[in-house]
């Protein structure tokens, strides 16, 4: 009797070029729900900014775009789900939570540590160390960051790199997660305006001022290289835990640390630009934080938990359809 083919590889299985797996093709099948959603936004957010204005409402357009956006993607994404095979990478990306509490905790501890050396280097060459307003707009963030962490996660680890693991290899897979996730946090409207009645264009323009952000960065190309050596850095913990729950841990982390830090980075004396970073998130923008990524991704193989997804305890086979 044949065996059930599965939905994809396991993420620790070779990649084997021109080798095809049930559900095949994720990329074309990205793209194009990605083209989808992307153009469904443009078209939809102009009548919706419309409607914001006719009832009082004052909402800078892009951001009003920007919403458009996750809604319309998601749509695509589950009107597409069965291809891209949405269902089983959710399910296998957030397997065994109870288990894996351990593991996020973990994460979360290491890049605690990691940024608390920052903050260290801050505080001598400050020469202060507000502690109190550092806590509690740690603990404001905290729900949020964790919020945040679980939904980034669920999307750029398990589906977009779980899936790219079905047509590319390891590293291929991984770089182009990564730049992915880069970009995707870099994508703003470079203007803030608003509408007053019904403009068809306005969401195609405001694309494309977007797209042309991700061409010429200019002097967002800091947070840009920030942004994807975070990117390595979390996917490979996904890939080594074979979960999300270490690098959700390690992300959350990183939004409560990057949403403290403006409490040491602001002030005089002046921090160095190679601890403060240039940017809306410095942290992220900052040499030092792109060290500390380093560090942790060469340290994974030490730091993260072997349980559950390495193949040196085991690693969980993809469910079957």
């Amino acid at each position: 009797m044949n065996a059930t083919p599965r939905i994809g590889r396991d993420i620790h299985e070779p990649y084997v070029p021109g080798r095809r797996c049930a559900v095949q093709y994720f990329m074309l099948w990205f793209i194009f729900a990605l083209a989808a959603g992307i153009g469904a936004a443009a078209a939809v957010a102009p009548l919706a900014a419309a409607l914001i204005s006719a009832v009082g409402l004052r909402v800078p357009f892009p951001r009003i775009f920007d919403r458009t956006v996750i809604v319309t993607l998601v749509a695509a994404m589950l009107l597409l789900a069965r291809p891209l095979g949405l269902a089983g990478l959710i399910r296998d990306g957030f397997a065994e939570p109870q288990e894996n509490l351990r593991s996020a905790l973990r994460g979360f501890v290491v890049v605690a540590v990691a940024i608390g050396a920052l903050f260290t280097a801050a505080f001598v060459i400050r020469g202060a160390a507000p502690i109190g307003q550092i806590g509690a707009r740690a603990a404001r963030y905290a729900a949020a960051a964790i919020t945040i962490a679980l939904i980034e996660e669920g999307f750029f680890r398990a589906f977009v790199l779980g899936g790219m693991l079905r047509d590319m290899s390891k590293p291929a897979a991984l770089a182009a997660s990564s730049a992915i996730f880069a970009l995707t946090h870099l994508v703003r409207s470079p203007a803030r305006f608003y509408l007053a009645g019904f403009h068809p264009m306005a969401g195609l323009t405001n694309l494309t001022a977007s797209a042309a952000r991700m061409v010429h960065p200019g002097d967002a190309l800091p947070m840009l290289a920030g942004l994807f050596l975070l990117g390595l850095m979390l996917g490979a913990a996904f890939l080594r835990t074979g979960r999300i729950w270490f690098s959700a841990g390690m992300h959350a982390g990183l939004v409560i640390g990057a949403k403290a830090w403006p409490v040491i980075a602001q002030g005089d004396p002046p921090l160095p630009r190679w601890l403060a970073g240039p940017g809306p998130v410095p942290l992220i923008a900052a040499p030092a934080g792109w060290t500390l990524a380093i560090a942790i991704l060469l340290l994974l193989p030490w730091l993260a938990d072997k349980h559950g997804g390495d193949p040196a305890h085991g690693a969980l086979p993809r469910p079957q359809l």
